[in-house]
């Protein structure tokens, strides 16, 4: 996503959001060094771990659609955080008053309701035991196709760049998909649970049906297609 954002010039400010620990931020900095850069996120851990491992940059404890700045960013970039925000009408329209004149728009955003996973995680979490503490969890999520995100920002941009990413990853078992999903797409299932037994319980049923849905391979491993959509608008 950075490396095809195409503005014409050299950023002097740009705006992280959902910027969680810095990483994503180091990417850009990687790319424009002397750019001006401020990272936002409405995690507390998330912004003190980002202020504790790169105390040069300035980093925000604020929701997007709350953050107010006289500022105008040549680059507003988001990696993998608006599926958590909703109304991505109004968050668009927020991002885009952010924009100095010529600047970028530069969004990414799993598409996990398109994956066999998700379909997974919605399964169980209908089931008897679960649906009255899950009930609502895939509500959390906000996610459109890309001809709605292509409306948006058409009305606005300039010129509109769009595109779509199966990443296959190759993992060692099945229970690594679970692992790294339990931080992400699965987090809101488990904070409902709550009970850490009821919790494991929940892991292994979706465990079973990830194993029945992903098959292993010759070695062993296992393929977990990821599919991401990506956008920028340019103003």
């Amino acid at each position: 996503l950075v490396n095809r954002i195409d503005i014409g010039h050299y950023p002097v400010n740009i705006v992280d959001v959902g910027c969680g620990p810095g990483n994503s931020s180091q990417v850009l900095l990687r790319r424009w060094p002397d750019s001006n850069l401020v990272g936002i996120d409405n995690s507390p851990a998330m912004i003190e771990k980002a202020k504790k491992d790169y105390p040069a940059r300035e980093w925000l404890l604020v929701d997007a659609v709350d953050f107010q700045t006289d500022i105008r960013f040549d680059i507003v970039f988001s990696n993998a955080a608006i599926q958590w925000m909703p109304d991505h009408r109004g968050l668009l329209k927020k991002f885009y008053g952010l924009l100095s004149r010529h600047g970028a728009m530069a969004v990414q955003l799993p598409k996990f309701q398109d994956m066999a996973l998700g379909g997974i995680l919605q399964s169980v979490s209908g089931r008897d035991r679960w649906k009255n503490r899950t009930e609502g969890c895939s509500g959390l999520f906000t996610y459109h196709d890309y001809h709605y995100y292509y409306d948006l920002l058409s009305d606005t941009m300039r010129s509109v760049d769009m595109w779509e990413t199966d990443y296959i990853h190759v993992m060692p078992s099945h229970a690594s998909i679970v692992d790294w999903i339990k931080s992400t797409g699965m987090k809101p299932y488990l904070d409902r649970i709550g009970d850490e037994n009821d919790k494991k319980d929940f892991e292994r049923e979706v465990l079973k049906e990830i194993t029945g849905t992903y098959p292993r391979q010759k070695n062993g491993n296992v393929l977990f297609p990821f599919k991401r959509l990506f956008f920028i608008g340019y103003r």
